[in-house]
């Protein structure tokens, strides 16, 4: 199959900052074969789209997320806690999650982030309530059906509340059984071609939530199968007060005496970091999933990405539904832009550094060398805005601000692995509207409705 995307008004990256009017893509099966902005041919094509008007970008890498949550969104009782409060009072909650549960919310968490201009996105699993290892299973299930660009965690907590952790005993597994089914899923979906469609990485929670020897024995495991590692980290001032009294260490200094710090290792927030730190990241070459929104609704501070942003790699993440509460990645780089902005004052970050995170900087983080950019021989990965919309007016003397600037709602095409997966705004999949009243029936019942 052989696509001409042509007459594209603004065609930008932002990993070398480019922008190209009046261009064209030509799409060979899963695969940018051209790009130009002289005349193109249209012999031997099986489809020409005309995008005059559009502005074409990357697709969105998101780099961290708990899809299942979207099944958990604005409960009240949470509405107003911090991580702590609020991960004890879910994960009563979360303990009653079942395959299609799983199932069904990772689609519809994937559509809306979709339609957000997101085509790569990450999850870390990490709840297997009794046992019930094939909900990772139904994970990668629900996003082959979306044609997202997969990279899942097999996540993991071995620490109850009877051993000093936050869950319940019904949430939590052995550490056996955590690296025999790290290694299965690994053997069973992992794909490490450059332009592969599912990896596999490795995910031990967080410091509270898994002992020491899991953390070191997941480094081991990870080496031995080169996939990459993953945890949250940093996020809030809680964890570092647990982390100085149960290990004597900074969350930093505890993961360097893990083995932690290495190149195939990205952490979620790192929000309670100081220069100390940030430079031994850098030096250990890990990368960063900020997630801004989250951040703020649980009141956990701000990351300082301003001081980051040219020392380690970093990307933009959306972070569980839970705690966000939507899906929604334009509105998480827009957050990203302004709140360091808030802090750091109005040029700490431009519109155009934050684009470049959410795209080329997540597939840095992420280790996809073929994601993020739209260049001959890169994944065909790329999302369209139509600049007339009613929301744009006014901002077309730089449309590629104005996707950051302005209220850019949503694409109105999203092409995935070469293939459409939006267009003119809609989701292509027939049964959206069964999955949606599906997700809120299962919704009802976990909740208790």
């Amino acid at each position: 199959m052989r696509r001409v995307f042509k007459n594209i008004s603004w065609l930008a990256n932002f990993d070398e900052y480019s922008v190209w009017e009046n261009a064209y893509i030509v799409v060979k099966d899963n695969v940018i074969e051209k790009i130009g902005t002289d005349e193109v041919t249209e012999e031997c094509v099986d489809e020409v789209i005309d995008c005059e008007g559009y502005l074409v970008i990357p697709g969105f890498v998101n780099t961290h997320h708990h899809l299942y949550q979207s099944l958990f969104r604005s409960i009240p009782q949470v509405q107003s806690e911090k991580l702590f409060n609020w991960l004890t009072f879910l994960y009563e909650l979360w303990k009653n999650i079942d395959y299609e549960a799983v199932y069904i919310s990772t689609v519809v968490a994937i559509y809306e982030m979709m339609l957000s201009g997101v085509t790569t996105t990450t999850d870390m699993l990490y709840l297997y309530p009794n046992g019930k290892n094939e909900l990772f299973d139904a994970e990668v299930e629900g996003a082959k059906r979306t044609g997202i660009r997969f990279h899942p965690a097999r996540g993991s907590m071995s620490l109850s509340r009877k051993n000093g952790g936050l869950p319940p005993d019904s949430v939590v597994q052995t550490e056996e059984e955590i690296l025999c089914e790290s290694e299965r899923v690994i053997k069973k979906y992992h794909d490490p071609d450059d332009l592969s469609m599912l990896k596999i990485a490795l995910a031990p929670c967080s410091p509270f939530s898994v002992s020491p020897e899991l953390m070191r024995s997941t480094v081991e495991l990870a080496e031995r199968f080169n996939v990459l590692l993953h945890t949250h980290l940093a996020e809030t001032k809680d964890e570092e007060e647990f982390c100085l009294e149960k290990f004597r260490r900074r969350p930093v200094d505890y993961m360097e005496e893990l083995g932690w710090l290495n190149p195939r290792t990205w952490f979620a927030h790192v929000v309670w970091v100081n220069d100390e730190d940030i430079e031994k990241m850098s030096k250990a070459d890990v990368g960063i999933a900020h997630c801004p929104v989250s951040n703020m609704r649980l009141g956990s501070g701000i990351a300082p990405i301003f001081k980051m942003k040219n020392r380690v790699r970093v990307g933009i993440a959306v972070d569980g539904s839970a705690s966000n509460d939507t899906n929604n990645m334009l509105q998480e780089i827009r957050t990203a832009m302004l709140l360091q902005r808030v802090k750091y004052g109005a040029g700490a970050i431009t519109p155009v550094e934050v684009l470049k995170m959410a795209t080329s900087g997540g597939g840095s983080v992420l280790r996809m060398k073929r994601v993020g950019k739209i260049k001959e021989g890169m994944a065909a990965d790329f999302i369209g805005f139509k600049m007339d919309r009613i929301e744009f007016a006014g901002a077309l003397s730089d449309p590629i601000g104005a996707i950051v600037m302005c209220d850019a709602k949503s694409v109105d095409f999203s092409v995935v692995n070469g293939e459409f997966r939006i267009r003119e705004g809609r989701i292509l999949d027939d049964e959206i509207d069964y999955m949606i009243r599906r997700h809120n029936e299962i919704s009802a019942r976990l909740i208790g409705l």
